[in-house]
């Protein structure tokens, strides 16, 4: 076995986590800072073409292929879990849409999962650290950040009859769903900048990288944390089959995200004792939340057929995107230049809940978000979905071997509530679809169809059909060391371990109300802080919207 030189930090992952993580701790010049990525490098114009999300998406190259196992209350299916195996990880195969969540999330943090420090007050001054808000900084978000966050252009006259067919339903207008107000419907906000994907590679770790003092592996595997006692002091990983170990004299930072971080914990023998002895590993530290809490968004994809020519449906021919993806190398601008998520709704799906609990993304197009599905016709369409469920699954490895995928298991749609609120997302999508901004170009409904009424016509689809929004989340909470199921303290540090931390979306103890990559670089942003041992930034307390009848009236 080789034995590399040694290095203050290593971090795990070179995703919307690791990326941050390490761009922050490379500011102090005297820091040396090792990166390691299993997958390789992210110049493919397929990452950067914001428009071209799907390929790189579909392609083992950059993807970990994951999937669950069977899942018990879709009917036996076997789910997709794309997870980024890629320089900037998940952040380079994403959909690139910039939603922070409500604030009501973060407090529900702090008063209901026991993570202190995590309120909204708290957190919002790391999500306006991270940002250049294209619409300018004001109180809610950030003018000076790295990550480029911008509105899409809404040509398409589809877009704006989205949100006015919102309006004309009874919802309102937000001019901002990420700073005061989330529930209503608004143009949406998109992680693209100067027409390239603004991924968290290209604006933290790429230009972190000049200043000389970090070093990023590539096709590295990580195969087992070293331990001394209950001290982390390295970690062991193959490149292309070849050995190596390397000394952290600071920290091991896992970054890998929800799925891998759990395999390395397990491998290294921190986990439930009884499941690491079912698979031969000699438990080192008795941790049994981890793999536990999974958890992801659901969403169904709602279409109907357009009665004008105006889709996407008809760009998608040879000529037409070679023309697209031309415009784009050339230019940087047109249809290539966008994610086509550009406009957006946040609603409740009922009386009696406090905050929005269900997102639209609407899309002119009328295909899977994959893009392994397109219909023959025009047509736009919507994914919707209630974004809190309280379903929770977990992930466990399944042999010794590094290579050996682990077993994942969301137990997706297994509370009653999971399933009125996604009828109800269907229903009132519906309404939606039927407003008056619509009729130039409203068709007929072409998923579910106007034969699925009823209930269980209704959940038939559901089961059929339903799709994660590639959201995991939750294996490695955070929470006191009082909570079993708490694997790291609210500073990232694995409990009863030292100079062990965990930073990304695995941390997260409860699931936000919108995408997790504008949540998972705030955690980044200030884990950070705490890792270089400066005090956070001053707490911040702004007015947010609830709706003032939410105990009696869904809208």
């Amino acid at each position: 076995m080789s034995t590399e030189q040694a290095y203050d930090y290593v971090v795990i992952g070179s995703g919307s986590a690791g990326s941050v993580v390490a761009s922050r701790l490379s500011e102090d010049p005297h820091c040396r800072i090792l990166v390691l990525e299993y997958g390789g490098s992210d110049s493919s114009m397929f990452i950067q073409m914001p428009s071209a999300l799907a390929i790189p998406m579909n392609k083992k190259r950059y993807n970990w292929f994951y999937e669950t196992e069977p899942e018990p209350h879709l009917g036996g299916r076997r789910i997709n879990c794309p997870r980024g195996k890629v320089v900037g990880g998940s952040s380079s195969i994403n959909g690139m849409v910039y939603v922070r969540g409500n604030p009501l999330d973060y407090d529900r943090w702090e008063e209901e999962d026991g993570v202190s420090g995590w309120a909204y007050r708290d957190c919002l001054p790391y999500f306006k650290r991270a940002e250049t808000f294209s619409g300018g900084e004001d109180e809610y978000r950030g003018g000076s950040g790295p990550l480029q966050t911008t509105n899409g252009p809404c040509d398409n006259p589809l877009y704006e009859a989205f949100i006015n067919a919102g309006v004309q339903a009874g919802y309102e207008r937000t001019k901002d769903y990420n700073g005061y107000r989330q529930e209503g419907f608004a143009r949406m906000d998109r992680t693209v900048g100067n027409g390239r994907r603004s991924s968290a590679a290209n604006v933290y770790l790429k230009p972190a990288m000049k200043r000389g003092n970090i070093k990023i592996v590539t096709h590295a595997l990580a195969t087992r944390l070293l331990l001394e006692g209950k001290r982390a002091v390295g970690l062991e990983y193959t490149v292309r089959g070849k050995s190596h170990r390397v000394k952290a004299t600071k920290e091991v930072i896992l970054a890998g995200g929800p799925i891998n971080n759990t395999q390395l914990l397990q491998l290294s023998g921190i986990g439930n004792e009884e499941t690491l002895r079912e698979k031969g590993i000699t438990p080192l530290h008795h941790l049994p939340g981890v793999g536990q809490n999974l958890q992801d968004h659901m969403e169904v994809r709602i279409q109907q057929a357009c009665t004008q020519p105006i889709t996407l449906n008809g760009k998608m021919g040879l000529i037409s995107r070679g023309l697209i993806g031309l415009q784009w190398l050339l230019f940087k601008s047109g249809l290539g230049a966008t994610n086509h998520f550009e406009s957006c709704g946040f609603i409740r799906t009922r009386a009696g809940v406090k905050y929005a609990n269900a997102e639209y993304h609407f899309m002119p197009a009328a295909i899977s978000y994959d893009a392994q599905s397109l219909n023959k016709q025009h047509g736009y369409q919507v994914f919707i979905g209630p974004f809190r469920s309280q379903s929770r699954g977990w992930v466990e490895i399944t042999s010794k071997n590094p290579q050996d995928k682990p077993k994942i298991q969301f137990n997706y749609m297994s509370k009653e509530e999971d399933w009125i609120d996604m009828r109800a997302c269907i229903r009132l999508t519906r309404e939606i679809f039927a407003q008056e901004a619509f009729a130039p170009f409203r068709g007929e409904e072409l998923t579910p169809g106007k034969d699925a009424q009823t209930d269980d016509e209704l959940d038939a689809y559901i089961r059929e059909t339903v799709q994660p929004a590639y959201h995991a989340c939750g294996t490695c909470k955070m929470g006191p060391e009082s909570d079993e199921n708490a694997v790291v303290d609210p500073t990232g540090r694995v409990h009863g371990l030292s100079h062990l931390r965990i930073v990304d979306s695995s941390v997260i103890p409860s699931i936000v109300t919108g995408n997790l990559n504008a949540c998972t670089i705030m955690i980044a942003e200030r884990m950070s802080d705490f890792i270089r041992g400066h005090d956070p930034l001053p707490a911040v307390d702004v007015p947010v919207f609830v709706h003032p009848n939410w105990k009696e009236s869904q809208r």
